[in-house]
């Protein structure tokens, strides 16, 4: 009998439900990025699912403690609007203050792009659902130095591996994340969800943006 680690059964996990959600879909979509994507991966769908929100958010936090660890940091920060949900949710599992960047430049009131407390020198781990190009993380990460803050860690559920691992590595940020774009297809391929044709147009996008 072979025993699965928490880590292969969590990439299962999200696979299916990708699938069940419906979530994974293909054709011609334009991403945040500015990128077109034969293939487009939903994840604002799972707050709307609970159990899968509770099992994803599991994952999350099981993610902070072991792979980042507790006190590599202190505050939490969401990415609009995919992030903020479940970083609100690990930030109150774990303890830390959360916080997020606005989408958008507020020109009434404080005029913050940051809404939370951010003291100066806080390190902040910013969390989004996945990653393609690193820009939003990026934006992110600048909105949240502006105000004094340090990001040096990003977590994401997923890996779209476009470049955006290599972006933040570029501005010191390293990037967590579970399952890469990769792995997900090979295993959505194996187990008879995926067909050939649409396992291949996402090795495609990834070799091409490599």
């Amino acid at each position: 009998m072979i025993v699965l680690s928490w880590r292969a059964e969590a990439k299962e996990y999200v696979c299916n439900v990708l699938v069940r959600l419906g979530a994974l879909k293909f054709g011609v979509f334009k991403l945040t990025s500015g990128k077109i994507s034969p293939y487009y991966i939903d994840l604002r769908l799972i707050p709307s699912h609970v159990e899968a929100f509770r099992k994803i958010c599991d994952i999350y936090v099981r993610m902070v403690e072991e792979d980042i660890g507790l006190d590599s940091f202190d505050r939490i920060a969401g990415i609009p609007t995919a992030g903020i949900p479940f970083a609100s949710v690990i930030a109150f599992r774990v303890e830390k203050p959360f916080l997020y960047v606005r989408e958008e430049v507020k020109a009434h009131g404080t005029g913050r792009n940051i809404e939370g407390v951010l003291n100066s020198g806080d390190r902040v781990i910013v969390i989004d659902d996945l990653i393609t190009t690193g820009k939003s993380i990026l934006r992110a990460a600048s909105m949240v130095e502006a105000e004094g803050g340090i990001v040096d860690k990003a977590l994401v559920l997923m890996d779209r591996e476009e470049g955006g691992r290599k972006a933040l590595a570029k501005s010191g940020i390293r990037l967590f994340s579970l399952l890469t774009i990769k792995e997900a297809s090979k295993i959505l391929y194996q187990i008879g969800v995926l067909d050939e044709e649409h396992y291949k147009t996402i090795l495609k996008q990834v070799k091409q943006s490599g």
